[in-house]
């Protein structure tokens, strides 16, 4: 469980952070060994890259490398947080004395982030060619022409699918909690909630009483429920759509 929660929540972050992991490559490989003053500087500092790549590019480009960038997420940080949650729970960070050791976390830690980095490294390389990949007049660093999946691929569809389902966990399982607890609390002799006054006051009790996470309770079994579902209906409507369209040009 410890793998797939952290893994979801790196990869619910991503979605936010990925412009800035867009800028911040362009900008690393600007003036690659080359001498400062002698090289023409796209991106001035974050703010003039962020308005740069939106004006020449376009809005949709400080997105690119979206689709790795949440591969790496998940298994970096799945892998990663996971391993240390494990190590947590099976009492390993204690010493001999039951008290906790700093030197036992530390190097959990370090090990975990080893592992989980030499596992998406692969996926890192990815993201970072397609994230540097720009127009002519504002390009930095090597080029690559790399196109993850060719027009209307049925990978595409795929990946795009895989992407809205864990979006679609991310967002619905709060409700899903929610709208269980509210359906199984005991009610008395006029039918009324004995431990819930409704939605809003569910949601409140919930985040008081147990945290952000509390919302997040059964989410690996929705994603197994959820996930496929999402996954298999996205994918056959794309290519349904797509059969509908060639045949009817």
């Amino acid at each position: 469980m410890d793998f797939l929660l952290s893994g979801l929540a790196a990869c619910g972050a991503c979605v936010f952070t990925n412009p800035l992991e867009v800028v911040k490559t362009r900008m690393q490989l600007q003036g690659e060994l080359q001498a400062p003053g002698s090289y023409q500087r796209h991106y001035r500092n974050v703010f003039h890259a962020f308005f740069t790549i939106g004006k020449v590019d376009g809005v949709a480009a400080l997105q690119k490398g979206l689709a790795p960038a949440l591969v790496y997420q998940f298994l970096m940080n799945g892998i990663r947080l996971g391993i240390y949650g494990l190590v947590e729970a099976r009492g390993l960070f204690l010493d001999s004395n039951g008290n906790h050791s700093p030197g036992r976390s530390a190097l959990a830690g370090g090990i975990a982030g080893v592992i989980g980095a030499y596992v998406g490294s692969p996926i890192y390389m990815v993201k970072t060619h397609l994230q540097a990949q720009s127009a002519s007049e504002i390009a930095v660093g090597h080029q690559y022409k790399h196109q993850v999946f060719p027009p209307q691929s049925w990978k595409l569809a795929l990946v795009s699918a895989m992407v809205s389902s864990m979006a679609v966990v991310l967002a619905m399982t709060p409700f899903d909690v929610i709208s269980t607890r509210l359906y199984n609390q005991p009610t008395d002799a006029h039918g009324k909630g004995l431990m819930y006054r409704g939605l809003p006051d569910a949601l409140m009790q919930t985040i008081r009483t147990e945290g952000i996470w509390g919302m997040y309770k059964g989410v690996g079994a929705s994603y197994f429920r959820l996930g496929p579902h999402t996954i298999l209906s996205l994918f056959f409507w794309d290519q349904l759509r797509f059969l509908y369209q060639t045949h009817k040009q």
